[in-house]
């Protein structure tokens, strides 16, 4: 069966679309800086197809960085999570950015969730174990909403806590910060979600 490339409808080389979308993620850059470099480079397209692109291709991408990142970390016997959440605002409604870094750095899973109690925490869990399977352990901090959590799934006894131990949760959060004042910030909660989990994983790929 022959598999139809998702570039078939574009007149673009899907060379320069993978560029276009991994500059705008990977980098603290605008929709009209890519464009501006593109320019400077002889290739001729507008802030908007720079836009529709990231939308379409972007996550198509992330799931191929994904796949391969899986394939190596299934049969590591010292995979470890550290979880972590943050506080994002969009149009001045506090919401929370949950975390998932294994032991190596690598962002796992981002989700942005409305409240930080033991629902969201359960749904982050599951969403996580869901596309990558069971850890080792895993290092949360005090946050009580992560051990009602873990007594749901039967995660209990494999879990650490320490007020240093996530430091890797924490600074996975920093490349975030820098992108979204470059962004000047989401304005809905279905964009930052997509954005967020986009970026983690094509900033992790690169480094």
């Amino acid at each position: 069966m022959t598999i139809r490339s998702p570039f078939r409808y574009f007149k673009t080389n899907p060379v320069i679309i993978r560029l276009a979308v991994m500059l705008y993620v990977r980098f603290p850059l605008s929709l009209r800086n890519v464009e501006d470099l593109l320019h400077e480079r002889g290739i001729d397209v507008s802030h908007e197809t720079v836009r529709f692109w990231w939308n379409r291709f972007g996550p198509m991408f992330v799931a191929e960085i994904r796949r391969k990142r899986f394939c190596r970390m299934r049969c590591c016997l010292n995979w470890q999570w550290h979880l972590d959440e943050v506080f994002v605002k969009i149009n001045g409604v506090q919401l929370y950015l949950w975390r998932a870094v294994d032991h190596e750095g690598e962002v796992l899973e981002s989700f942005v969730t409305k409240a930080r109690d033991k629902k969201a925490a359960l749904k982050f869990l599951k969403k996580s174990m869901r596309r990558y399977g069971r850890s080792r352990t895993i290092v949360k901090d005090r946050l009580r909403s992560y051990g009602a959590a873990m007594k749901v799934i039967g995660h209990a006894d494999q879990q650490e806590r320490g007020r240093w131990l996530k430091n890797r949760a924490e600074k996975s959060h920093l490349p975030f910060r820098r992108r979204e004042r470059a962004m000047h910030r989401a304005r809905r909660i279905g964009s930052l979600q997509k954005f967020v989990s986009v970026h983690a994983s094509v900033f992790s790929h690169f480094n």
